[in-house]
């Protein structure tokens, strides 16, 4: 099975299943899991600013959209697993606590982020398109998408699960911003490979034109505060 197809599959198995009931934990238990969803944010900081460095850096100088708008979708998910760092912080001092207004005021600032970012794509790329101006061939940012795949297969499956059983909204939205990156990763390998076998300039806006329908759906999401993008 292709890693896409994986990434497929947690989000048709996992987050459009309905969510699976939440039975009490031990407060042992629930601490210990409430640790290792610190550490998988922590691990999110450091594979995003990566990403996002490098996307970003290879993407403006090849001209690409494709990667510029990976890049930017990096560094959105990096404020989400910041906001969930608080979080989690905050219930490992304080006990289970979670700020509901917090929540939802996160998600609605990551929303509006995903909407601008949506904007700008669909702005840029039909310019790409009616100038017929295509872009350079970037291997930094082919890499970093291709090992992005399995590395966010791995981040939104181990969230989702932590998710479920502690009942956190905010996590488990933040595990499908990891399932929705997986799916940007694919689109950009998949677009800077055809561009670099057949050289054509379009291949850049119109993969930039399918990313923009995951973002709008995720930024919907985020902005209502729903728990499973996959509704």
């Amino acid at each position: 099975m292709s890693q896409v197809e994986n990434m497929t599959t947690v989000c048709a198995d996992e987050c459009c299943a309905p969510p699976a009931l939440v039975l009490p934990l031990r407060s042992s238990d629930r601490e210990a899991l409430i640790r290792e969803a610190f550490k998988l944010e922590w691990l999110t900081i450091g594979w995003m600013s990566v990403e996002a460095t490098v996307a970003l850096a290879s993407g403006i100088a090849a001209g690409s959209l494709v990667l510029v708008a990976f890049g930017l979708d990096s560094v959105i998910e990096l404020a989400s697993a910041g906001a969930l760092i608080w979080r989690l912080t905050v219930e490992l001092r304080r006990g289970q606590t979670f700020s509901e207004s917090a929540e939802q005021l996160a998600s609605r600032i990551a929303g509006g982020l995903l909407f601008a970012l949506a904007a700008y794509i669909t702005i840029a790329a039909l310019w790409s398109l009616w100038t017929r101006q295509g872009e350079a061939f970037s291997w930094p940012g082919f890499i970093v998408a291709l090992v992005a795949i399995p590395s966010m297969r791995y981040l939104a499956r181990r969230k989702i699960a932590i998710a479920d059983k502690i009942g956190s909204r905010a996590l488990r939205a933040d595990a499908m911003e990891a399932v929705t990156c997986g799916w940007l990763s694919a689109v950009v390998v998949v677009s800077l490979a055809a561009q670099w076998a057949f050289g054509a300039w379009w291949i850049d806006g119109v993969g930039s034109l399918a990313i923009v329908w995951l973002l709008v759906k995720e930024g919907r999401e985020a902005w209502s505060n729903k728990e499973c993008g996959c509704g």
